[in-house]
C-alpha cells in the first residue's frame, strides 16, 4: 500500500474532498507544467512549441503502457463522447440487432448509440439494475445472438457496482458482437488489460482518476479497427508529403495507418500535454495495482460506517476499490451535498446514492468526518 500522498496536492487542511470520481484535483507538479505550458503559449516564437510532437507521442505511450497497449494503438480526443462517436461510426449494426447498455449509464456513452440505433434501426436494449449488484450476470444474460454491440463500463458510475468485462467480452466475441468500453472511471485507478477485456474500442476522459485537465481523452482502438473512418478531417491524421500544402506540396489524402488517424484536430496542446505527460507518470511510479490496495482501504471502512446506518452499498465481491455509493431507503434531499460542503466535506449525489470518491491523500479520519457531517445533515 501508498503511503498517504496529500503533500503532492494543493489541498487546504480545512477541506476534506471526497469527490474524486466528478473530477479530480491536479498535482502541483502538473500545475507547474501548466504555468510552464502557459507561458510557452505567450510566448510562441521559442524552440520550446517544437516539443508537443514529443509530448503527444509521450502521452500516447504512457497512457498505453497503463492498460497493456502500443502507442499505435492510442488517439488522443478531447472527451468519452468523441471516443464513443468514432466507436459508433465504425462499428457496424444491422436493423433490429441489439445494442446493450447498463440503466442509468452515463451520457457520454449514451447518446452515440441512442442515435446510431434510430438511424439503422437497431434496438437500444437496457440492462435494469441488478437487485443483488451483479451486473455481469445481468449482462451475460442479455447477450445472445440478436447482439449487435455492447457497450459497457467497467463499474457503474453511480456508486462503483463493477462489471467483469473479460467475462462480458468472451461472451460478446462468441456472439460475434462487438464491445466498446467507457473506462473514464477505472483506468487510472485500477489496474485495465486491454488483451483480457479485447474491446474494439475504449475511451477514457483523463480529467478524473488520471489527474490530468480537462478536454483531454484516450481512444484505444484495437488493431483490426484502425482502418476506419474518422469523425472529423485534419492534416494530421494524414500521411504527411513533402512540404505540405503550406509550401505548395498539396494536400495529403493517405491516413496514417494506425489508431492515430482518430486524433482531435489541434492535439498539440501547449498547456495540457505537458501536464497530462506529468501525471501519467507519477501515475506510473504508484502503478494502478497499488492505488487500487490503498483506496480499497478507505472505501472498506466506508462500507462499514455505512452498514452502520442502514445504508446499503454494492457487496464487496461486485464493487471497484476506489469510489463506493450508498443508499438509503428514501433518495437524499436535493441539496445534502451543498450543505455537506459548507462544512468542508466534498461528495456527489448520483441518481439516488450518496458517492463517495476518496483518493491517495484521504486517511480514514477523512471517511469518519464525512460519516459525522453526513450523520448531522441527513
Amino acid at each position: 500500500m501508498l503511503e498517504n500522498q496529500k503533500h503532492l496536492f494543493d489541498i487546504p487542511e480545512d477541506v476534506n474532498y471526497l469527490n474524486c470520481a466528478s473530477q479530480t484535483p491536479l498535482l502541483r507538479t502538473s500545475v507547474t507544467a501548466g504555468e510552464i505550458g502557459v507561458s510557452r503559449k505567450a510566448h510562441p516564437w521559442g524552440p520550446h512549441r517544437e516539443n508537443t510532437a514529443r509530448e503527444v507521442q509521450e502521452a500516447r505511450a504512457l497512457f498505453a503502457g497503463l492498460i497493456g497497449a502500443t502507442a499505435n494503438d492510442i488517439a488522443l480526443v478531447p472527451a468519452t463522447s468523441y471516443g464513443m462517436a468514432v466507436a459508433a461510426a465504425n462499428l457496424g449494426i444491422a436493423p433490429n440487432q441489439e445494442i446493450l447498455i447498463l440503466h442509468e449509464q452515463f451520457p457520454s456513452n449514451y447518446y452515440a448509440w441512442h442515435q446510431l440505433a434510430e438511424t439503422k434501426g437497431a434496438r437500444l436494449v437496457t440492462v435494469a439494475r441488478p437487485a443483488d449488484g451483479n451486473w455481469t450476470a445481468a449482462v451475460l444474460e442479455k447477450i445472445g445472438p440478436d447482439t449487435g454491440i455492447a457497450s459497457l463500463p467497467p463499474c457503474h458510475w453511480t456508486d462503483g457496482s463493477s462489471l467483469d468485462l473479460e467475462a462480458i467480452g468472451a461472451a460478446c466475441r462468441s456472439h460475434g458482437a462487438t464491445l466498446a468500453v467507457d473506462a473514464t472511471q477505472f483506468i487510472g485507478a485500477a489496474p485495465f488489460d486491454v488483451a483480457a477485456v479485447q474491446p474494439d474500442f475504449m475511451v477514457c476522459s483523463a480529467y478524473k482518476w488520471l489527474l490530468c485537465p480537462y478536454t483531454l481523452a484516450f481512444l484505444y482502438v484495437a488493431p483490426h479497427r484502425q482502418s476506419g473512418l474518422p469523425v472529423e478531417f485534419h492534416a494530421g491524421a494524414r500521411r504527411a508529403k513533402p512540404g505540405g500544402v503550406e509550401q505548395g506540396g498539396g494536400y495529403a489524402m493517405d491516413f496514417v495507418g494506425s489508431a492515430h488517424r482518430y486524433d482531435m484536430g489541434q492535439r498539440n496542446n501547449l498547456i495540457n500535454l505537458p501536464m497530462a505527460v506529468t501525471a501519467l507518470k507519477q501515475l506510473h511510479a504508484w502503478t494502478p495495482q497499488r492505488i487500487a490496495q490503498t483506496m480499497a482501504a478507505l472505501t472498506d471502512h466506508a462500507a462499514a460506517q455505512a452498514a452502520e446506518r442502514g445504508l446499503s452499498v454494492p457487496p464487496a465481491e461486485h464493487r471497484v476499490a476506489h469510489f463506493i455509493g450508498m443508499r438509503g431507503s428514501e433518495p437524499p434531499a436535493p441539496d445534502l451535498a451543498e450543505r455537506c460542503a459548507a462544512d468542508g466535506v466534498h461528495f456527489s449525489l448520483r441518481s439516488d446514492a450518496i458517492r463517495i470518491s476518496p483518493y491517495l491523500f484521504t486517511s480514514k479520519a477523512d471517511i469518519d468526518q464525512f460519516f459525522t457531517v453526513l450523520d448531522r445533515h441527513r
